[in-house]
């Protein structure tokens, strides 16, 4: 009666010293636990037949068996049941269960290989093969957890499961095939029931309500994307880079429903491929794409790690998605949240009981910026955890790069926090090593599986070598956001010309440390959302001014050092603030000012993307040199760029003030002659389409502290660029 009240009360971790075959050294028992059922037939692997003893009124069913049993495999038949098949009995199978975790902790990436629900098969005693699911799940600090779903009637009696000494908890259960919906009852030290939980492994989730995890099988899908992945180990550092930073659930909505749903990943991949292919991005990145509970977090509150969201489709679809990017020559780069998580109940927090996955100390464990538990980057399970989790989007979903969300919130212990509010390091300070660490180690592990991706940080302070290897010292971050050129060159933009020329410093200043790091510069979702106003908007001046100016910063931007990335909807200058909840402004390009900003767009990445002076040397001083970075009377300044093979030069200038400039001299380094590439005051971009030069041979004339110079017109509020290419 004892045992038969424990297994009621869900209470035992170690279910198969009870249930399945049962030996000592007087007999061997089969015992089969079914609450509430009335009688138990067995049907062996042979076609035999046995009906089994209720032990106990509690459910507990048992018969001895004959000597010589050789392991035939069983299955338990419910009397009264509707199912006259029954079940293979989970728990005629140990070592199939314990076989997880023999392996978890040898490489991050046996994790999601293992752990969470993995479909496999086995081979009976008899030949037969059994196909099934072997779940594990860590909870070390629980006192029992139970397998629920539908197959059970979401009943935590049916399915206990085994915990081992790694503190896993293991069970393979026969017949369960893809898409079964599951969670985990776990109850605490103590005995106490805790919300349902979701796998932390999980490959798929339901959205609201249920927040099930479901059964999936990543090895189905076919891939048709071979030519991207062998060719894009290609230099990075030298290749084009111009990423469309994308918000999957407001880019657009179908028009069949009235903005009432998303798009799905298969209409993403028809719609979003043709028109990023088409204005010339060389990259999409999206917002957080790991399920996420609230649509208002954007997706930066992430619960399943291990899940493309269902919003738009299941994981297949998120491949096809993907695929589709590759075939069209378009990067994936996901936004990787490791920072952080929230605290719903079906989530990570407090997941056992206790503090699992997150600091305990809330001075560590809470952040109070976004309201959500901060990860304990010093426990080594957490550590495997995520690192395993970017490679698993690497590995299983072929992306080509992770920006990592809020590194900076990661590296300081005392980030958004008051005296007294933060514990110091072991030597005082206020560096999190342990996060320290935990970044080298994530971008060592995805550098040696896939050297051929990339990572990219946001991380904005000046901590040193972020995107510099391990080895010398750094995080080893592939690239890094240069959120000092972004502020820096708002804050300039966003002043009347009048005043601009007392600003100055703040145009030319990122210069200064521009190849400290591999940056990329971002114009991200972050500039356009609460209350900072439009990129349109953010420029002073009447209607006309405000276009201008924002079409002479995109041209400065382009031909500033550094990868570049828009956040969608600023390439179309839309009035509003991004809404999560509603698609993009698209009407808009039915006036000329905003499908001249849109061509002017389009035509930044295609003369960035092939010529070779504008991206080669991004991250090399020898590819940027100043022609004049101190005329601040005129609020002009001027720069070139040189291809890495010294063969051709771009001569960028850019007026930032609503004077046109006639005779307009700039220094050059030899005797050729330049020809306009691209001027952003061109009537097909809805500017003035000021007479400017359009070739013009040099002159002897020194100037810039050069031996050559030319003479050219700077139309109002434009950005210039003359090219020549040298014999």
């Amino acid at each position: 009666m004892q045992l038969a009240q424990q297994f009621e009360q869900v209470l035992c971790s170690q279910p198969f010293s009870q249930l399945g075959i049962i030996t000592n050294s007087n007999e061997s028992k089969l015992r089969v636990w079914r609450p509430n059922a009335q009688g138990i037939t067995i049907q062996w692997e042979n076609s035999a037949l046995e009906d089994l003893t209720l032990s106990s009124k509690d459910g507990l069913f048992e018969a001895s068996l004959p000597k010589g049993y050789d392991g035939e495999v069983y299955r338990v038949i419910t009397q009264g049941s509707q199912d006259k098949k029954g079940n293979i009995d989970p728990y005629q199978f140990k070592e199939q269960a314990y076989h997880a975790v023999h392996y978890i902790d040898s490489a991050p990436e046996n994790l999601y290989k293992q752990a969470g629900a993995q479909l496999i098969s086995l081979t009976t005693g008899s030949g037969n093969e059994i196909s099934g699911v072997r779940f594990c799940v860590f909870a070390p600090n629980a006192s029992t957890v139970s397998l629920i779903g539908d197959f059970n009637q979401w009943d935590g009696r049916m399915h206990p499961m085994e915990k081992t000494s790694m503190g896993y908890w293991v069970l393979f259960v026969p017949e369960l095939t893809e898409g079964e919906r599951y969670k985990y009852h776990i109850k605490d030290a103590h005995g106490h029931d805790l919300p349902h939980k979701a796998d932390p492994l999980g490959f798929s989730a339901e959205q609201y309500p249920s927040h099930a995890s479901k059964i999936f099988n990543h090895d189905t899908y076919e891939w048709n994307d071979r030519v991207w992945m062998e060719q894009r180990g290609k230099n990075k550092y030298q290749s084009p880079m111009s990423i469309y930073e994308v918000h999957l659930g407001s880019w657009k909505r179908p028009d069949d429903a009235s903005g009432a749903r998303y798009l799905t990943y298969r209409e993403l991949a028809e719609d979003l491929v043709a028109y990023v292919s088409d204005m010339g991005y060389t990259h999409v990145e999206l917002l957080p794409i790991s399920e996420f509970p609230f649509d208002g977090s954007w997706g930066y509150q992430p619960v399943g790690m291990f899940a493309p969201t269902s919003r738009f489709g299941n994981p297949d679809d998120f491949k096809y998605f993907v695929d589709k990017c590759h075939q069209a020559g378009i990067g994936v780069i996901i936004d990787w949240v490791p920072a952080h998580f929230p605290e719903d109940g079906h989530g990570l927090a407090r997941f056992d009981g206790s503090c699992v996955y997150e600091y305990e100390d809330p001075r560590k464990g809470w952040h109070p910026d976004w309201n959500s538990c901060i990860y304990d980057f010093g426990k080594d399970t957490v550590r495997q955890f995520l690192v395993a989790n970017a490679l698993f989007w690497l590995d299983k979903f072929h992306v080509d790069g992770l920006r990592v969300d809020a590194v900076a919130s990661m590296l300081y212990l005392d980030y958004s926090r008051n005296d007294g509010e933060w514990i110091p390091n072991v030597d005082g300070g206020n560096e999190n090593y342990e996060a320290i660490s935990l970044l080298k180690w994530m971008n060592e592990e995805v550098y040696k599986h896939y050297p051929d991706a990339m990572t990219i940080a946001e991380e904005s302070t000046s901590f040193p070598k972020v995107s510099r290897p391990v080895f010398d010292g750094g995080l080893g971050f592939g690239f890094k956001w240069n959120m000092g050129w972004m502020h820096d060159s708002l804050h300039y933009i966003a002043k009347d010309p009048a005043y601009r020329n007392y600003h100055h410093g703040d145009i030319t200043f990122s210069m200064v440390y521009a190849f400290d790091e591999n940056f990329v510069l971002p114009i991200s979702h972050d500039e356009v959302v609460h209350g900072k106003g439009s990129m349109l908007h953010k420029m002073p001046g009447d209607e006309w001014q405000q276009a201008a100016n924002l079409r002479c910063y995109a041209g400065f931007m382009y031909g500033h050092p550094g990868k570049k990335l828009n956040f969608m909807g600023n390439e179309l200058a839309q009035a509003r603030e991004w809404n999560h909840d509603s698609s993009l402004d698209w009407h808009l390009l039915d006036y000329d000012k905003h499908k001249g900003v849109q061509t002017l767009n389009k035509a930044l990445n295609h003369l960035y993307t092939s010529t070779p002076a504008l991206y080669e040397q991004d991250h090399n001083p020898a590819g940027f040199a100043w022609l004049d970075h101190g005329n601040a009377d005129q609020s002009v300044v001027s720069f070139v760029r040189t291809s890495k093979d010294a063969k051709q030069k771009v001569y960028v200038v850019s007026n930032f003030t609503p004077v046109p400039r006639k005779h307009f001299r700039i220094g050059v380094d030899e005797a050729c002659s330049l020809s306009l590439a691209l001027n952003t005051d061109a009537s097909e971009f809805w500017g003035s389409n000021y007479e400017v030069v359009s070739e013009v041979d040099t002159q002897n004339t020194p100037w810039n502290d050069r031996p050559y110079s030319v003479e050219v017109t700077l139309p109002p509020l434009s950005t210039v660029f003359y090219i020549t290419n040298l014999d």
